[in-house]
């Protein structure tokens, strides 16, 4: 999930698909990840992994880094 997740937003959101994240590397306070691409990443995540992410979810605690989004994502999987 993971990799599937840092691709994206490399390729998507950062326009640089070779781009190597790190799991920890804040993404909203390096200015990785502006608004604009934070809902193509929510809409993403929601079609990627069929779940559903309501907007009160879309917080720092839950998009700051690959690994807050994919502890988030797998909390909502059944």
């Amino acid at each position: 999930m993971r990799e599937v997740i840092a691709r994206f937003i490399a390729r998507e959101i950062l326009g640089d698909a070779d781009r190597a994240l790190d799991y920890d590397q804040d993404l909203l306070g390096g200015g990785m990840v502006d608004s604009l691409g934070m809902m193509s990443l929510v809409f993403f995540l929601e079609e990627e992994f069929d779940v559903e992410i309501p907007p009160e979810d879309v917080t720092i605690d839950n998009f700051l880094s690959l690994r807050t989004i994919e502890r988030y994502v797998l909390a909502l999987k059944p």
